[in-house]
């Protein structure tokens, strides 16, 4: 790190946690976020404000006026820009010595196959299943830590799906992609503005610690937040043996106290 750097970041670096060595990481470090909405916003704010290196943020859709109650990565002057372009002037604004990359478009199984083995940790911040089970999939199959989020009304969860761990379950082992769930949105549901900004924030801050190498993720752990009360849930989680999408992938490179893998 040069002078300007050591500045800039100064706080973490004086975190025993991170310090110089794990500073260092996260600006090598590229993250990949797909989707630019309520959780994406708050994510990409704080990964380019601690230097993360790379960021590419991918979002095929564009601002809307109802999308400002609480995607704060966009403002007035951006409606109808595409959402990765205005989330990357964001970023670029706060942090302009990163490499950061929007991708226009919707994220199927091929994009996703290419992205995915090019980074170092993923953000799972859409707002639908089929998405969310195409991430894991790309995710397991190039062996890439997830950290996934959703919220909806005054509900949201939080959790890391991290199988080069042994016994960490991936996405599908809780959420089987035949399975019968109810598929709602914010357009239809609401959801309460600073809950997703609560939800983003610490995707953010679990990727950085998976890049950093610090402290423990939340790799079979799920939280659970009703913002109604403010009460959160643990639940513990496995891996599922049965498991369509990771049951026969090979386990485990990531360092048992961290769950982080050197990149």
């Amino acid at each position: 790190m040069n002078d300007q750097q050591l500045l800039r970041y100064a706080r973490h670096v004086m975190l025993d946690d991170i310090g110089i060595e794990g500073q260092q990481r996260i600006l090598q470090g590229h993250a990949l976020v797909i989707g630019a909405g309520g959780l994406g916003s708050p994510a990409v704010l704080y990964l380019g404000t601690a230097g993360v290196g790379r960021i590419t943020i991918v979002d095929h859709d564009h601002v809307d006026l109802t999308n400002l109650q609480r995607q704060i990565a966009h403002n007035q002057s951006r409606l109808g820009q595409p959402k990765a372009e205005s989330a990357c002037a964001s970023v670029r604004a706060l942090n302009p010595e990163l490499e950061l990359r929007a991708v226009v478009q919707r994220a199927d199984a091929a994009l996703l196959d290419t992205l995915v083995a090019n980074a170092d940790v993923v953000l799972d911040c859409t707002d639908n299943f089929k998405t969310r089970h195409l991430v894991n999939a790309a995710c397991v199959r190039h062996g890439r830590p997830l950290v996934s989020g959703a919220a909806i009304g005054w509900d949201a969860q939080i959790s890391v799906y991290d199988t080069r761990q042994a016994q960490a379950p991936c996405y599908a082992c809780l959420f089987p992609a035949d399975a019968d769930f109810e598929e709602v949105a914010c357009a239809t549901m609401g959801v309460f503005a600073p809950l997703v900004g609560i939800v983003g924030s610490m995707q953010a801050a679990e990727a950085l610690k998976l890049l950093a190498h610090s402290g423990q993720s939340l790799a079979g752990q799920l939280l659970m937040l009703d913002a109604r009360s403010m009460q959160w849930d643990r639940v513990s989680l496995g891996r599922q043996t049965h498991c369509a999408v990771c049951s026969q992938r090979p386990m485990a490179t990531a360092p048992a106290d961290t769950g982080a893998a050197d990149p």
